[in-house]
């Protein structure tokens, strides 16, 4: 018999999902999920969600982000919310408005943005009736 052993998936048993926006898509408008994101395409709008969000090298978001915790690589240009860890990496490029509890950034990362650092940052998010932006 073959040992199988059960790999724990944390979106799965959590109820959440995975969201991809691949190299080449672009979306206009308003997004709201429960899942996290890898963004490797454009969002020009407004992004909610209670998970976390990677900006990948090619990602790029105008508008506004809120989420759990993002990891950017790519590029930001807006409001970002972020209730947890913000990590810019290397490649990231940020300008706009960012509040966040904790804030890593990687020498070589682009950081144009006013910044507010507190705990117990409230999300828009927490509320199931509510209406997209």
């Amino acid at each position: 018999m073959l040992n199988y052993k059960k790999q724990s998936n944390t979106y799965m048993e959590s109820g959440k999902s995975q969201n991809r926006i691949s190299y080449g898509t672009t979306i206009h408008g308003d997004v709201v999920s429960e899942g996290g994101f890898r963004i490797d395409g454009t969002i020009n709008g407004t992004l909610k969600t209670t998970a976390k969000v990677v900006i990948g090298k090619d990602g790029k978001v105008e508008g506004a982000l809120n989420c759990n915790n993002a990891d950017i690589e790519g590029v930001f240009s807006g409001k970002l919310i972020v209730q947890g860890l913000l990590s810019l990496k290397a490649t990231a490029q940020i300008t706009g408005e960012v509040t966040t509890q904790k804030l890593a950034v990687e020498p070589g990362a682009s950081f144009n943005a006013s910044c507010k650092m507190e705990s117990g940052i409230k999300s828009t998010n927490n509320s199931k009736k509510e209406q997209p932006v």
